[in-house]
Order: structure tokens, then sequence, then C-alpha cells
């Protein structure tokens, strides 16, 4: 096992000249292992890829430049980080032998049926232009997202209990944080009529007014927006900020403004398509009563205490684990205490022998079966299960 890894560091680590033995000009090293964690390992490469996705979705977001830095330095100082914690989540999923492989299949059907593309591979062809990755590598991404939010979710969310107490003393604690203006929390679901001809703008509409129906018989909203929308926001069920009065164009204000909590809209014709909103929540001006804020009262709570915690967890993930850091990189997620040197792969001697040194061993291994007998000029055999005892010289 050994010798296994050895070898599979030494062929990642260097290039098909060390494994020649032309050690004239030394190893050319052609990737380099930043971290081993478990059975598994990072590398600089990883990293790199990593930093330019990172790079990607900050310039995506559009968001002021000195923004974009703190963040693009905060993401990259805890780079290293965040890929030794997934490789432990994942690695612990498989030790509690949790399955995603459906749920995997599943998500990859929605994409597909919300691409409109029926066709295989140019549904893998989409996804790679769209993910910028290859089609196993953005499907390995899913799978590994799935499994560290099952681990977290059971080793982690569910054990944090937040009673309604907590709760109501954290609301008079901060009920300045309650007072508001008048406003509606809502989730919207867009359909998209970018590139279609007439028919296909209908053909939009018609499955516009389905989804309406859909939404007002009973069906999870959050899930039609997932499933469904064209929005950014469909990762996220289709949820939006809250937004006062002056803040929407004035013909959906009057429109969700007078409704209350589980309206849900008529198509909405807009210049990109159909869209569709549902009021999630409409607050008076005013102090919340504790009943409105409640759940949001809950969820604050939640997300304190998951942090720490997420952290706790993965501190004793790390001081199990077999890691090492290779000098010049920084966890910043280290266990206290934890010795993480990085220890070199010692060369491994080859395993041959001369035909005198054969005929040698054979020679005294001989002598050694012809033992004598202290205090007598006699001899005995020995084999591996028998010693000399009182009748030996007999």
């Amino acid at each position: 096992m050994l010798m296994r890894l050895s070898l599979s560091f030494c062929a990642l680590a260097v290039a098909s000249a060390c494994l020649a033995g032309d050690t004239k000009s030394g190893p050319i090293v052609i990737e380099e292992i930043v971290a081993k964690v478990n059975n598994e390992i990072v590398t600089r490469s990883e990293l790199d890829k990593y930093r330019r996705q990172i790079e990607a979705e900050i310039a995506r977001r559009q968001m002021p430049a000195d923004r974009a830095r703190e963040l693009k330095k905060t993401m990259e100082t805890d780079l290293l980080r965040d890929r030794i914690d997934q490789l432990l989540l994942v690695q612990k999923a498989k030790e509690m032998d949790i399955k995603v492989d459906q749920d995997v299949s599943k998500q990859l059907a929605q994409l597909q049926l919300k691409s409109g593309i029926s066709d295989p591979d140019k549904f893998q062809q989409w996804v790679r232009d769209e993910s910028g990755m290859s089609f196993e590598d953005y499907k390995q991404q899913m799978k590994d997202g799935l499994l560290t939010s099952e681990v977290v979710r059971r080793e982690v969310g569910g054990r944090i209990s937040i009673s309604k107490a907590e709760a109501q003393k954290y609301y008079e604690e901060h009920q300045k944080e309650f007072v508001r203006e008048e406003q509606v929390w809502l989730q919207e679901l867009l359909l998209s009529t970018a590139d279609k001809d007439q028919k296909g703008v209908e053909a939009v509409e018609k499955k516009a007014k389905d989804l309406v129906s859909r939404a007002r018989k009973g069906e999870n909203f959050s899930t039609l927006a997932r499933d469904n929308s064209d929005a950014e926001t469909a990762e996220n069920g289709g949820n939006l900020p809250a937004y006062q009065r002056g803040l929407l164009k004035k013909e959906i204000e009057d429109l969700v403004f007078h409704e209350s909590k589980g309206y849900v809209t008529d198509p909405i014709r807009q210049a990109n398509g159909f869209l569709i909103l549902r009021v999630v929540q409409h607050d008076a001006a005013g102090l919340q009563p504790f009943e409105v804020v409640e759940n949001e009262i809950m969820d604050r709570l939640y997300r304190q205490r998951m942090e720490p915690a997420m952290r706790v967890y993965l501190t004793k993930l790390r001081q199990e684990a077999y890691l090492q850091i290779r000098e010049g990189y920084t966890d910043s997620g280290a266990a206290p205490g934890k010795d993480t040197n990085w220890q070199q792969v010692a060369k491994l001697k080859p395993q041959t022998v001369t035909k005198e040194e054969v005929a040698e061993r054979t020679r005294r291994k001989r002598l050694l079966f012809l033992v004598p007998v202290p205090g007598t000029e006699k001899t005995v055999g020995l084999s591996s299960s028998s010693a000399p005892g009182p009748a030996a010289g007999k």
C-alpha cells in the first residue's frame, strides 16, 4: 500500500525523466502537491482553477471595485481551507455511506429540461459552455456539493436547536430592528421570451398560465421557480429581498401592495418574458409583531450558531485526519496543536541483490541449520517451531 501511494505521488510530482532514472539535471516538476488529506491530495493547479472561478464569479456580480478587491483577498486567503473542508466532508459522507446518485440524476434532468435541449450531446456541450468546465467535472462538483450538504445537515445543522423562548428574548432585545416602513417580500418566476417568434411567445405564455394555476392550487412555489424560472434567483427558489413603496414599477407595486401573504399574480408581460410574483409577506408600517418576524428571527439565530458550529466540526475532522501542508501554504482553518508539517516521501531502495549475496545467504542458512548442543559435541537440526530442551543431548 505504501509503495503504491509513494509511486502515485512521484508520478504526479515529476516528469517521466524521474521514472526513467534520468536525474542528472534533477526531476522536472510538472505538478506541485500542496496538501495531503487522508488518501487524497490538493494540487497547485486545483487551487489555481478555483481561484479563476472566484475571479469570474466576482466579475459577474459587478460589485464596486473596493468591495471586489476585499472579497477576492478574503476568498483567496481561505482557498486552501475551503478545499480541505470539502475533501474532509466528502470523505465523511463516504464513511457514512451517504448516497446521492439519484439526486444528481434528478438535478441534471431538471437542468436539461430547463435548458430546453433534448439531445444529450448538445446538452453536455451547453453545460461545458455555461460552466467553463467539463461535463464530468460539473457532475462531480454537483455530487460533492450534495454530499457535503447532507453531512452538514446531519452532523451540524440538525443538532442546532432554537426554542421559541430564545426567539422571543431576541425580539425583545432587538425591537428597533423590527420597526419598518411598509414593505413586501416576494418570490419571482420568470419565463424568458428571448429569441422567440410569435408562436414561441404564445407557448411561453401558455406555460406561465399553467404554472400560475399550479401555484394557486398549492404546489410549492419555490420548487416551481427552481425548476422553471429563467431568472438568476431560480436556484434560491425565486426569493427576492424586501421592497418598500417606491422601489418597484408602479404597475407591480399597485398590484402586490394590495394583496396579502400567499397571493400569486397572473403572468405579467415584461420586455424579456412573462413574470409571475408571489407575496411571501406583507409588513405594515411600524413595529412588526413577533408572529410576523418569528421565522426571520429563527433564521438569524440559526445562522449565528451554524458558522461557529461548522468550524468546530471541521476542526474535529482535521484532528482525526492524516493531514500535511507543504511549506509556503497556509490552512486558515488549521486545528490548534495538530502537526501538519510536510513529510517528504522516503526514497525506496531497490530490492535487488547479486548472485554472490544469494549464495552467501544460502550458505549461512545451511550453517545455521546445524546448531551445537552446549557441553557436547552433538548438533541438532532446528525448525522454526522447535528449540533445544532438556532431552536435546540424550
